[in-house]
């Protein structure tokens, strides 16, 4: 099977595009591809508590729907620790998932290993 990074920069403010990233990296990994998600700018509100039960894509369906089906599919998810430092969230963002922070070299890297690159 291919290996995909899904790169998703946008926030809870276009809830469409986002909530399709995520759909897209779910669907793509219940197929049995090798998925990467990686957040970066304002995605990574994505995984903040306070947004997951509030963000509902139109027609590409809910935050928590999604970030649950990657928990439990096992999705690896990588943040942007700088983007996450700079809104003000530390290590306790990543609770619940198989994620880590990265810096924009994993990233290039990330892209470089990949067969598909997606960005939302």
């Amino acid at each position: 099977m291919a290996k995909i990074l899904v790169h998703i920069h946008t926030g809870p403010s276009d809830p469409t595009k986002a909530t399709l990233g995520l759909l897209v990296a779910l669907t793509a990994k219940k197929k049995g591809h090798d998925v990467t998600v990686f957040l970066a700018g304002d995605a990574v509100h994505l995984f903040a508590p306070s947004y997951r039960g509030t963000v509902e894509g139109l027609g590409t369906g809910t935050l928590v729907d999604h970030l649950s089906g990657h928990a439990k599919a096992g999705t690896t998810f990588v943040l942007s620790g700088m983007s996450a430092k700079a809104r003000g969230y530390d290590e306790t963002l990543l609770d619940g998932f198989d994620a880590s922070f990265g810096m924009p070299d994993m990233l290039v890297d990330l892209s470089t290993e990949a067969d598909t690159v997606l960005c939302y």
